[in-house]
């Protein structure tokens, strides 16, 4: 036996977390490991799995995980001799969310949670490891090349979620029970019941002492161990595990793992000598859980109606607003919502098939305008459009009708989400925005190459769209004939230049702010049309005019152009942050007035975010100056 635990501790003692061990506790944990033959394509674990009492160690071969999305099995990752994997009993509860599969004959070595955790909580390395890997979702966050891939078993996608995961703030108790060091364990045991609450801080001053649980009280006064007649001082925890009010998922887990507790007391700065503010619960955490970017696309997948959707969307909000106050930078923030709001429309246009059955052609809806630039923070109206394959002349009516039904239902569902029908029509369930791959080249024909007033100037959001439902085909013959067009057509960027340049300006002769002068917007500052709609137009200019493709985030647009353009990249690279800067400013005073944050009530900003605002404006002088130059624009129609 000690030769096989002697063979394992030698094996371990490369990889980490455990070249942080030392040998003679490499040989401890090295005694209650199992080994694991595993076939070729036999499954170790698969999704919705009851957890295994440990996690794994590949010693040779490959193990495949995988995820089931849209009936397919989607590969996340190889895991290789010395990767580490199946971790999730140690943060989890709940079943595992993917398949572990034999890629090859292979061996693992099966360490138990419980052999292993007393040496996570004594050994801060190893400590470390488990959360930089939960966090970044790496087989070792200590190999570049390698991040992003996974280690825990949480369905993310790629680093930018699992960035969000990491620093998610956590909703817990901000009203918790409070106690002092003298009542009677009965009262106490009363106040818990009384209050449906599992714990209770012991205070003095308002500074926590100890804490107890329902389980002290079944495992301290229900075994008869302390009479019910002692004061609560006698079975309380103490000292109190303690974290900062901003404390992340992780952090906490990983808290609650080192010490073997159920509850975090939140204070003031974070010590058990400032106030409390709270307390986290295990659940809180299981419920956090289900707020992660992944478990947010699973529960969309299953998603049967409207109010399931909304369901989701309502977390999103409150996922978007705990990112920002955790500074996470806005592009990621973009990129998540993005994935998600485009989820959700793709089950709407899923349902909607379901109810009306299959659709005589091939089809695809596109997303068009915020959601087209996975720029959507709030809850803004719906912009979309749909194309179908051509279809024969005498079956192209009854085509179009079978769409035109399907997008009513796809936009109706989405209203009842959260998202406004477009005031100006732009949504698939519009007529002139439900057709044929050739009527919609034809459209786009038009567009560019007959510009002038009589074309309407919302086609400009059209050409910032995103494939949520369908063909990828049908999306790329689209492009294929914008850029056909782009080739030599001065009047096309001449039009779109002027378009650009025709923005109501931020700031008056004097510097002052330009606000609305009445209506309900009255004194307020529309950041949208004077601040971010001129960057946004000016980004797909000069994108569609330097023939780049696939990049329709205003933000990327910019960063992409300073490459292809060195010249002028510092104009470029100050837009993009003043893209950023400006849609944070929205993004707040939308969160705060569950609105789309259009108009800024100045008044509430103080001095030195006024002067951020205003600094965001250089770039857009700029910029309108390049767009005059580079397209020779002296007349604006």
């Amino acid at each position: 036996m000690n030769t096989i635990a002697a063979r394992i501790a030698d094996f371990l003692k490369e990889y980490q977390p455990f070249l942080n061990l030392s040998y003679e506790e490499l040989m401890e944990i090295a005694k209650s490991i199992r080994v694991v033959n595993l076939e070729k394509n036999k499954t170790l674990f698969q999704i919705d799995d009851l957890l295994h009492d440990c996690f794994y160690v590949v010693a040779s071969g490959t193990i495949n995980l995988s995820v089931i999305a849209d009936a397919e099995e989607t590969l996340l990752n190889k895991c290789q001799v010395g990767d580490i994997f199946g971790l999730r009993p140690f943060f989890a509860k709940n079943n595992y969310m993917m398949t572990a599969k034999a890629r090859e004959e292979s061996i693992l070595y099966a360490i138990p949670i419980v052999a292993f955790k007393p040496f996570v909580a004594q050994n801060s390395e190893v400590l470390n490891f488990l959360l930089e890997s939960f966090a970044t979702n790496t087989r070792n966050p200590t190999d570049k090349e390698n991040r992003g891939k996974f280690i825990s078993d949480n369905i993310v996608y790629g680093d930018k979620q699992s960035e969000i995961h990491y620093f998610q703030s956590l909703s817990y108790n901000k009203a918790p029970l409070k106690t002092i060091a003298s009542t009677i364990i009965k009262d106490v045991a009363q106040l818990m019941t009384d209050n449906l609450m599992n714990s209770i801080i012991v205070t003095e001053q308002n500074i926590p002492i100890g804490i107890v649980t329902d389980t002290d009280l079944r495992t301290k006064i229900a075994t008869g161990r302390f009479p019910i007649t002692d004061t609560i001082d006698k079975v309380m925890s103490s000292p109190v595990i303690t974290v900062e009010q901003n404390t992340s998922l992780p952090e906490a887990q990983l808290l609650m793992l080192k010490y073997n507790i159920t509850h975090l007391c939140v204070t003031e700065d974070g010590s058990d000598k400032s106030e409390i503010k709270g307390v986290i619960s295990e659940h809180d955490l299981i419920v956090a859980q289900s707020n992660n970017p992944g478990v947010l696309i699973k529960e969309i997948k299953r998603s049967l109606n409207a109010k399931d959707l909304k369901s989701v969307r309502e977390k999103l909000s409150e996922l978007i607003q705990n990112s920002i106050s955790k500074n996470i930078p806005l592009p990621h923030i973009f990129n998540i919502s993005g994935e998600i709001t485009s989820a959700i429309v793709k089950r709407a246009v899923e349902l909607a098939i379901l109810e009306m059955g299959s659709p005589p052609a091939r089809f695809a809806w596109l997303c068009i305008g915020s959601q087209g630039r996975k720029e959507q923070l709030l809850l803004a109206d719906q912009d979309s459009f749909l194309v179908f394959e051509d279809v024969a002349a005498d079956k192209y009516r009854d085509v179009k009708d079978y769409f035109l039904k399907l997008a009513k239902k796809v936009t109706a569902t989405l209203e009842k989400v959260g998202y406004e029908l477009c005031p100006f029509g732009n949504m698939a369930s519009n007529m002139s925005w439900c057709k044929s791959l050739t009527d919609w080249t034809k459209q786009y024909n038009t567009w560019m190459n007959t510009p002038g007033e009589n074309t309407d100037e919302i086609a400009g959001i059209f050409f910032d769209y995103e494939i949520a439902f369908g063909e990828i085909q049908l999306e790329e013959a689209l492009t294929d004939a914008i850029f056909k067009n782009v080739k030599n057509n001065q009047l096309f960027f001449d039009y779109l230049g002027n378009d650009a340049l025709k923005k109501p300006p931020p700031l008056s002769f004097f510097k002052k702010f330009n606000v609305e002068e009445e209506g309900r917007n009255k004194d307020k500052f529309d950041i949208k049309t004077r601040a971010l709609l001129p960057l946004i137009d000016g980004a797909r200019l000069f994108t569609l005019s330097h023939n780049i493709k696939g990049i329709n985030n205003t933000y990327l647009r910019f960063k992409q152009l300073a490459m292809v353009e060195p010249k002028f990249s510092e104009i470029y690279l100050s837009c993009a942050e003043s893209f950023l800067t400006l849609s944070k400013f929205r993004t707040l005073e939308g969160l705060k007035n569950d609105n789309s944050g259009q108009f800024i009530n100045l008044e509430e900003l103080s001095k030195p975010d006024k002067e951020k605002l205003k600094s965001c404006f250089a770039p857009i002088k700029e910029l309108e100056e390049l767009i005059k130059d580079t397209f020779q624009l002296t007349h604006f129609s």
